[in-house]
């Protein structure tokens, strides 16, 4: 068979072949694989059609057999009540973006859908309703449906009363709620993603073209070694997930961090930050230097893969351009809240309330811990394995927000 990309689908002498046909079975892990075929086929290449076909999911379990499995569903609820189903198919999405992965990269034993309650796991979390997990989002009412708030940083509580426009000293969610109640959740969400706090307006989606992967060929890359080279510049949870992904994908990466702001993970569990980041080398780097501009700048230059998850200019910043590198045939991939064009932030909690994931219940109740996060970092780590296929660079361009409602999109519950 002689096989080109043309758009979404693969084209032989016979005509286009549709890559999603490919994947069998019938349940919603199937439906999610075949709905991540349209932008990840074009990535693959030529031997896409080869690949898809690897995919077996008839025998995956339902839904709500996917989400207790996941951990997800004990997370879900109030402390003092039974755990609670979700909407959408988080962990049925989880497992057909592995079945993508484990298809592309030949890797045996990676993990399974317990990807999204691995850091409860470790941590000791539980569900917390009205809560997130960990305590730190709330959704409130507000005129036209809810608001998803992240107080998670010192910093984001302090800015509370220039939101409300208030000098008050009071309790600063009874202060958002009173705000919020006679309000517009857009108009809510643009105020505090003014002044650089997370939010969202739950299942209102502005801009709901915008795919959850834009991919981007760049030049023609050198030959790559094996293992591939993977600089990893994130943190926290969905980029690190992703590298270790990749790592156990047959990856070599470098954890780069900067030695005035290390990490954040590292202030929470231990066991959490090792388990996503054991087997990757760690380099720590002053950025505010020359020298450890010039060190970061050698480092991406030999990398075959750059994982990273900040805003464009903060890296230009540093005169990085992720751009120059993609050119060069590095395949970079940026994971920001709603892609590399918006300037909004955001958390894996209130991404994943306002992508539509939340608790199967009569009110608007966080759904799991930090959903958006472990999503991301699967997807991702997707983007790139099929991206390693090719002889390019590519840019890829993953949005949290639009990865979340893309799990969330299939309106049933589990």
């Amino acid at each position: 068979m002689s096989a080109l990309i043309l758009g979404e689908s693969l084209v032989d002498d016979d005509g286009p072949v549709s890559v999603e046909n490919e994947i069998v079975g019938d349940g919603p892990a199937a439906r999610h694989a075949r709905a991540l075929a349209p932008v990840l086929a074009p990535v693959l290449g030529v031997d896409g059609a080869a690949i898809v076909g690897r995919i077996k999911l008839a025998d995956a379990p339902d839904s709500a057999a996917d989400w207790a499995r996941s951990g997800g569903r004990a997370l879900t609820g109030y402390a003092h009540a039974g755990p609670m189903g979700v909407t959408g198919h988080p962990a049925p999405a989880t497992r057909g973006a592995l079945a993508w992965l484990t298809a592309i990269s030949g890797a045996i034993g990676l993990p399974g859908v317990e990807l999204l309650g691995e850091r409860a796991a470790l941590t000791g979390l539980e569900r917390n309703a009205p809560w997130s997990c960990g305590g730190a989002m709330r959704l409130l009412p507000c005129r036209d449906g809810h608001l998803a708030v992240s107080l998670a940083r010192p910093t984001d509580a302090d800015l509370v009363p220039a939101i409300v426009e208030s000098t008050g000293t009071g309790d600063v969610w009874a202060a958002l709620e009173t705000w919020a109640e006679h309000r517009l959740a857009v108009e809510l969400a643009r105020r505090c993603q003014l002044l650089g706090v997370p939010a969202a307006p739950v299942t209102q989606h502005p801009d709901a073209s915008r795919p959850w992967l834009v991919a981007t060929r760049g030049g023609t890359s050198r030959p790559r070694i094996k293992p591939p080279v993977i600089v990893d510049l994130t943190a926290l949870w969905a980029g690190p997930l992703c590298a270790r992904l990749l790592r156990q994908c047959g990856g070599s990466v470098t954890k780069v961090e900067s030695t005035r702001r290390p990490d954040g993970a590292r202030a929470g569990s231990p066991a959490f930050f090792e388990h996503l980041n054991q087997g990757s080398e760690h380099v720590a780097l002053d950025f505010d230097s020359s020298r450890g501009r010039a060190e970061l700048a050698e480092l991406i230059e030999s990398a075959d893969v750059v994982l990273e998850a900040s805003r464009p200019r903060a890296l230009r910043h540093l005169g990085i351009r992720a751009e120059d590198a993609v050119a060069t045939g590095t395949i970079w991939l940026s994971i920001t809240a709603r892609g590399r064009g918006s300037d909004w932030v955001g958390f894996g909690d209130d991404i994943a309330a306002g992508a539509g994931l939340l608790a199967d219940a009569d009110e608007a109740l966080p759904a799991g811990d930090a959903l958006a996060d472990p999503l991301a970092g699967v997807h991702g780590a997707v983007a790139v394995a099929a991206a390693l296929r090719s002889d390019s660079g590519w840019l890829l361009d993953l949005s949290m927000h639009d990865t979340a409602r893309l799990c969330a999109d299939e309106r049933g519950t589990a």
